[in-house]
């Protein structure tokens, strides 16, 4: 297959059909300079579903596609306070994906509050619940997040784990990476089932996850123990 176009300064692929003379594709090619891995996003699509998606490793042969994607972007052989692990899913393909979080001690008037791989102003509304819901000093503390590989979350099932990976680092406590927290925050503290929920567990079960926290035990039986948590301030229960 050969697609013909041209890459403009942000990165994106725009591709025009001479029959029609108008763009008929529009897609992205993400992933940080730093890391080998590429992920090819299409955005629109006249004559087709924009859902799917690629990855692809940069190797010296050029772009081939990326084997075993899920280790790529984790790393389970050690516990750590401020991370944990959860399922995000990128088209119709489950990710398995760490989420990391520092919270420090701040020495400005304002404290930063900066996301790599997250959307910054919804971490700003997850640090407001959390000050008010759990009393956490937050105000007082610089937090930064970080999604592992380079990837861009686009979606709200990560909010618990950011949840999570704050409370484990602000209390210094680590969480199993045997474990994976799915589940949206709502504004008044709710966790909220997401979508796609059988196809995440199952991709957890597949990397030798044993435990899953979320916002409703599915119907079906799976190979690791689900544990149902449906407000944040049930949270700091498992710390």
């Amino acid at each position: 297959m050969f697609i013909i176009g041209h890459i403009i300064k942000d990165g994106s692929i725009w591709v025009y059909s001479r029959v029609l003379g108008t763009q008929i594709l529009f897609c992205t090619l993400e992933g940080e300079s730093s890391r080998e891995i590429r992920m090819l996003r299409g955005f629109k699509n006249r004559f087709g579903s924009t859902s799917e998606i690629g990855i692809f490793e940069m190797t010296q042969n050029g772009l081939e596609s990326a084997k075993d994607i899920n280790r790529r972007f984790f790393d389970s052989s050690k516990n750590q306070s401020g991370s944990c692990l959860t399922v995000a899913v990128e088209g119709s393909r489950a990710l398995i994906l760490e989420v990391q979080a520092l919270v420090t001690e701040s020495t400005y008037p304002n404290p930063k509050r900066s996301a790599t791989g997250f959307d910054t102003n919804r971490l700003n509304m997850l640090l407001a619940l959390l000050e008010k819901k759990l009393d956490l000093p937050l105000n007082a503390y610089d937090v930064f997040i970080n999604i592992s590989g380079g990837i861009k979350v686009k979606e709200s099932s990560c909010d618990l784990a950011v949840v999570a990976a704050i409370i484990s680092s602000f209390r210094n406590r680590p969480i199993s990476k045997e474990s994976v927290f799915i589940g949206e925050v709502s504004l008044t503290g709710e966790i909220k089932d997401v979508y796609s929920m059988e196809t995440r567990l199952k991709e957890a079960s597949s990397q030798g996850i044993k435990k899953a926290i979320i916002a409703q035990k599915p119907t079906i039986k799976l190979p690791l123990k689900c544990f149902e948590v449906d407000e944040v301030i049930k949270m700091l229960e498992l710390f």
